[in-house]
């Protein structure tokens, strides 16, 4: 088996900020983000939007693209689209944010661009969605890219399964899973379910991290502020990991690491201990 290779996803690398901000920028400086991912041995890296603006209104995006090639990383991917359904115009739209990211796809050419739903329960139907995805995926698709849902078990796609349903329903090569082991094993989900429902075709990405058995606050707050390093929590990330290996997918592995007392360490160390932990695991 080949060294497991990793990706540094957004708000692993992004220091002391977090969803529940507005904007949630990051205060790190680009380069030496991409400095500290490069030097971690981290193989890629994630972008939110906000920081995405932020690069557009300041240095612009052909510089970041060459700062990322500078530095070696070979994989990148940027976030996140939500209510991606909701008609230009109307109430509750995410045409600015769609708008950004399509663009900054022409440049930065990512691996996927990562899409959720909205927050609330789950969905009880799915057909109103497959039309807009398929639009989305289409216009991903022109930029180079594809669109990788993930679920979230606060969201109306709140399983994995769920999301595999969606994508399968669009029909669309272009449409596939981002599968986080928290969104999975906070769900509920088994891993048998999981198998079932899952055809590793559709596995564009993995994101790995842990938590404790129990969920401390809401859902979106354990989300946000008590995650665990890889093997630190009660997560059954083997057992995960030897399930998409099974699939087919052998990375490279997202690390997603939020906590709020992950995000004041220096970035580098941050990145460094996200990187070890997910390796011992993987």
């Amino acid at each position: 088996m080949a060294e497991p290779t990793l990706v540094a996803t957004a708000w692993t690398s992004a220091g002391d900020t977090s969803p529940m901000r507005s904007p949630a920028t990051s205060p790190v400086p680009i380069s030496d983000r991409i400095d500290a991912i490069a030097a971690a041995g981290y193989t890629g890296m994630g972008l939110i939007a906000d920081d995405i603006a932020a690069v557009r209104d300041s240095i612009g995006l052909a510089a970041l693209r060459d700062m990322i090639a500078d530095a070696g990383l070979t994989h990148v991917e940027i976030e996140l689209i939500e209510r991606w359904w909701v008609p230009r115009g109307d109430a509750g739209n995410t045409y600015a944010v769609r708008d950004l990211l399509l663009d900054a796809a022409e440049v930065l050419q990512p691996t996927f661009i990562k899409i959720g739903s909205r927050t609330g329960p789950a969905f009880t139907d799915l057909d109103h969605l497959v039309a807009p995805l398929r639009e989305l995926a289409d216009q991903a698709r022109q930029r180079g890219t594809r669109l990788a849902i993930e679920t979230m078990p606060f969201s109306g796609l709140a399983t994995v399964p769920m999301g595999a349903q969606l994508a399968h329903m669009t029909g669309h090569s272009g449409v596939g899973l981002l599968v986080d082991s928290w969104h999975v094993f906070r769900a509920g989900t088994p891993l048998t379910e999981l198998d079932a429902a899952l055809p590793g075709e559709m596995v564009f990405g993995v994101e790995l991290d842990d938590a404790a058995a129990e969920v401390v606050g809401t859902l979106f707050e354990d989300t946000v502020n008590h995650r665990k390093l890889c093997g630190e929590g009660t997560f059954d990330l083997s057992g995960l990991i030897d399930l998409l290996r099974g699939k087919g997918f052998d990375g490279p592995w997202g690390v997603e690491i939020l906590s709020e007392s992950f995000r004041v360490l220096p970035v580098r160390e941050a990145l460094t201990s996200a990187a070890e932990t997910a390796l011992a695991v993987l």
